[in-house]
């Protein structure tokens, strides 16, 4: 945008205008008012200088007054040729019979003796009244006229009238050369008035340009410029005040993009998502974590409302966000991953009550939601699990008490249900403890160096003496086989036996427990690059694709009734994985329905060469 201003559009032009017009003005009031009063003055004196001497009228009446007409002519004659009055063009005597008596003008002469035709005469001498005026004749000759009746003061006695008719035009020719030498020196005026004028305008627009160019560079972000003060005056105190600005906004604006780099500062490390928006609900700022969260970026936020941007416009609308500002749980949860939000909504309001805009605070709630699930989960399934057994116990006891306690034959197997129960309850009470300990990180590792594959053997061996042992009470209630294909060499692993044997035993009562009548147990041992991986592998009914992501999760059971009949607690599994990754390794399945599962160790692994062996 061309933002130069035209020079008559300026200041400049407009203050030297004004003060031209001004001058103008003034010169034509004073010259208008100096020739009106010099035309009036002139024409007075004028008047005056026409007017006969009052000794001429005196003679004039006692001349009319003489009865001889042609005597008296004569002396009228020659009293009107001894009048010396240059300004008097034409005296004419008429006497009260309206006859001309006499003229000083010799070329009518004739007239002398004739009746008077002037018309204004006549009525004079009609009313007895004075009468002057100014006529123009048709050569636009001006004209002073002044008709004066001659009454006898002895009688009041009207014996005539004089008539004297003066030329105005050297009056008139004498105003007008005035009036030129006025309006020339007026002209003059005007055009010294008007350099002074721009010299006047420059003066004091110059210190406005100045600080108009300051303010620009202002406006521009540049203050390093001041504006040089001329004097003392009101614009020399504007100056020192754009200069005072200057440093002033100057300070605020480092302090403000301080704050805004600190508020960038601390909207980028913030853990929780934060939306701006203005009064109609667009947004204006965004964090990089509430565009993570939203999987969007800010700038295609960035004017957008925020109820389209939260995906939330179903649920609410901005005035009630607006007139009830709450909180709300937004579940942008996918097939892809799990996010619950809490969104916080408050006002950005003024002093005076106007809202300006909202701020939303996300904070992504999904690890508590869970944790809280898991908690509702955990004391459904420990209510659920203790209810069972302990319904049991509770019944046979009941049955006992009713008097099944004298039967010889029913006693024992009631007291032998309610051991199983008990024992069961106490299995439970105790994984739940190692879970707990595990959680809070109590629960000690007692890591020791030992040959895994002995270890391995050893566990595996005790499996193999149940099936052998001649107590029918501790022969498992199927057959099965177990098969080693274990590596040749000794692996050295650090690990704690205990608990290792504890999750051994658990993949191997699992692989009983669902592996079919005569079944096939494969355990096996090798090691891989800085891993010794250990697997058991049954022929069982398998487990569920859907499934195996929740199969080490705390109380979870694929078939929860063939679980819990043959007196599983779901949390075997769920704390192997937890000693396992305590022994810094890893487990994990793969299943097949019908066709069985495979549970794979991985554990770190370390070759000890053998000369560490060897003694100094």
């Amino acid at each position: 945008m061309n933002n130069k201003i035209k020079y008559f559009q300026s200041i400049h032009f407009k203050i030297a205008l004004v003060l031209a017009l001004i001058l103008l003005v003034t010169l034509e009031i004073v010259g208008a008012v100096f020739v009106s009063q010099l035309e009036t003055k002139n024409v007075d004196s004028y008047k005056k200088q026409v007017q006969l001497p009052t000794y001429v009228n005196t003679t004039l009446i006692n001349e009319l007054s003489k009865t001889n007409i042609s005597k008296a002519n004569v002396g009228i004659s020659s009293l009107l040729s001894d009048v010396d009055n240059k300004n008097s063009t034409e005296v004419e005597v008429v006497d009260a019979k309206n006859t001309v008596r006499g003229t000083n003008e010799s070329g009518n002469q004739s007239q002398v003796g004739q009746k008077n035709l002037k018309t204004n005469i006549k009525n004079t001498l009609i009313n007895r009244q004075s009468y002057s005026g100014i006529m123009s004749d048709p050569s636009n000759s001006r004209y002073y006229t002044v008709i004066t009746p001659l009454i006898k003061s002895s009688n009041n006695e009207l014996v005539g009238v004089v008539y004297v008719r003066a030329n105005l035009d050297s009056v008139y020719r004498e105003i007008n050369q005035i009036t030129l030498i006025y309006v020339a020196a007026a002209l003059v005026a005007i055009l010294a008035g008007l350099l002074i004028s721009i010299v006047i305008s420059r003066a004091i627009t110059k210190p406005i340009d100045e600080m108009k160019q300051q303010t620009l560079q202002i406006a521009k972000g540049d203050y390093s410029g001041q504006v040089h003060v001329y004097g003392r005056d009101e614009l020399g105190q504007l100056a020192n005040a754009v200069n005072n600005l200057s440093v002033k906004v100057e300070e605020s604006q480092e302090s403000t993009e301080s704050e805004r780099q600190r508020l960038d500062s601390v909207l980028t490390n913030m853990t929780d998502g934060v939306i701006a928006t203005d009064r109609r609900g667009k947004v204006i700022i965004m964090n990089d974590e509430a565009a993570n969260s939203l999987e969007t970026s800010e700038s295609e936020a960035i004017d957008k409302s925020i109820l389209d941007v939260l995906d939330i416009g179903d649920e609410y609308t901005l005035r009630e966000i607006i007139e009830n500002p709450d909180e709300t749980i937004i579940d942008r949860s996918d097939n892809s991953r799990d996010l619950i939000l809490h969104a916080h909504f408050s006002l950005i309001q003024r002093e005076s009550g106007f809202v300006s805009g909202l701020v939303c605070v996300l904070h992504d709630v999904t690890e508590q939601q869970k944790i809280d699930n898991d908690r509702k989960q955990f004391v459904s399934n420990v209510s659920h699990e203790l209810r069972t057994p302990l319904t049991s116990v509770h019944s046979y006891i009941e049955a006992l008490q009713d008097g099944a306690w004298k039967d010889s034959t029913i006693a024992p197997k009631f007291l032998k249900v309610t051991q199983d129960e008990t024992d069961r309850m106490i299995r439970m009470i105790n994984d739940l403890l190692t879970l707990s300990r595990m959680d809070s990180n109590t629960q000690k590792i007692n890591k020791e160096l030992v040959n895994i594959k002995e270890l391995f053997n050893y566990i595996l061996d005790r499996f193999d003496m149940i099936i052998k042992s001649d107590d029918d009470s501790k022969k498992p209630s199927k057959d099965y086989k177990i098969i080693r294909k274990f590596t040749k060499l000794d692996l050295w692993v650090e690990v704690d036996t205990d608990r290792f044997t504890q999750v051994i035993d658990n993949l191997m009562n699992n692989a009983i427990k669902y592996s079919p009548d005569g079944g096939t147990i494969t355990c096996s041992l090798y090691e891989t690059h800085n891993n010794v991986i250990l697997s058991v592998k049954d022929q069982g009914l398998g487990i569920p694709r859907s499934s195996i992501p929740h199969i080490f999760d705390r109380f979870y059971r694929v078939d929860k009734a063939r679980s819990r009949a043959q007196g599983g607690t779901g949390l075997g599994l769920a704390i192997s994985k937890e000693v396992i990754q305590a022994l810094g390794g890893r487990i994990w399945v793969e299943s097949t329905e019908n066709k069985g599962s495979t549970f794979y160790i991985a554990l770190p692994y370390e070759p000890i060469e053998e000369d560490l062996w060897d003694e100094n």
